[in-house]
């Protein structure tokens, strides 16, 4: 430890953590406790301060008080049957959206000593197990992330008054806080960026429909494409799956053969229309420009590497834990949301 460092006892306490990031003990305080009106710098310095110190909040003693567990559920929510091919835990460990959204949750939690459990809500009798185990007191409140339009989890945790955080924009409007990226600023950038590479016979491959986020993006592809002279731009739905990509992509190569430049709503689908194009000899970007979404770990997966509207999912997800341990600190909180800004990350595909 350097010598401008204070020296820290073998047992930290919340004092020797305030003295060490410069700041007063409530301060601290309410930074592990996730209260929203800290400093987002001040909040950094008490988190390195307490990596420094190796302080841990003793969670069994505080929990008797607060008669909080100090773990929260993070619930990935969607469609599944348990016969079916590609079983729904396959396609969440698959997908590297969810890892990311993870990332964030660890990275937030860590620092103040609290962990996630994670739960998978595909069916009826999941969603009731997840509404039980957080009505039992179990975990004091619920991240979710839910990868289907008609899910009825979020209402279900209004309607039990539960804290709960939605990542993404709910379907339907219900009193829940969550955090979501500006989808259709996104499609903006994607049509510019076709645009000023001279693409001239623009398609896209959208996620499902019935999702927000698929509705925003395509929305915003859409319209800037219009401002910029082509207001008929070709569409095939997928459902942000590898397999719906290259299925989507097959069928565009069938029915527009000259298109030069395509839009495909996330990362994971664009590489699966990779494949189809080169199998059709198209050259990457010089016949064929192709932009996904995410930024996801599938980009770099690519050959070539593909340019992406890149969401930051793990600084949304950080947000969205922080908005959780907000709630469950003040339980009459209004509800809120936080937009995060897009941005275009430019590689060899377009």
């Amino acid at each position: 430890m350097s010598e401008d460092l204070p020296s820290i006892p073998s047992s930290s306490t919340l004092e020797d953590v305030a003295r060490v990031a410069g700041v007063s003990r409530a301060t601290v305080s309410r930074v592990i406790n996730g209260i929203r009106n800290v400093d987002p710098d001040i909040q950094e310095k008490v988190r390195q301060a307490i990596s420094v110190t190796g302080y841990a909040p003793n969670r069994a003693a505080r929990s008797l008080v607060t008669r909080r567990t100090g773990s929260i559920a993070l619930v990935v929510s969607g469609a599944g049957d348990e016969g079916e091919e590609d079983p729904f835990p396959n396609r969440v460990f698959g997908d590297p959206f969810f890892g990311r959204v993870a990332s964030g949750v660890l990275g937030f939690l860590r620092p103040l000593g609290m962990h996630p459990v994670l739960m998978l809500a595909e069916t009826a009798a999941a969603r009731e197990q997840v509404i039980s185990y957080l009505r039992q007191g179990n975990a004091d409140g619920a991240l979710l992330v839910s990868s289907h339009a008609a899910d009825p989890l979020p209402k279900l945790l209004v309607d039990a008054g539960l804290p709960a955080v939605l990542f993404a924009r709910p379907p339907r409007p219900i009193p829940i806080s969550y955090v979501d990226v500006a989808h259709r600023a996104g499609g903006t950038l994607a049509a510019d960026h076709l645009v000023a590479r001279g693409c001239r016979r623009v398609a896209t491959i959208t996620g499902p429909l019935d999702v927000p986020a698929s509705q925003d993006r395509l929305a915003g592809f859409q319209e800037t494409m219009a401002r910029h002279g082509h207001p008929y731009i070709p569409i095939v739905e997928g459902d942000f799956s590898h397999d719906s990509g290259e299925t989507a992509m097959q069928r565009l190569m069938a029915e527009h053969p000259d298109v030069d430049g395509v839009f495909i709503a996330n990362d994971l689908m664009a590489q699966g229309a990779l494949l189809v194009l080169r199998d059709h000899g198209r050259r990457i970007p010089d016949d064929v420009a192709v932009v996904g979404f995410d930024d996801s770990s599938a980009a770099l997966a690519c050959r070539p590497q593909l340019t992406t509207v890149r969401q930051p999912m793990e600084d949304m997800a950080a947000e969205m834990t922080r908005l959780l341990l907000s709630h469950v600190e003040e339980p009459e909180r209004r509800v809120t949301s936080v937009i995060f800004e897009p941005t275009l990350v430019i590689r060899q595909s377009a």
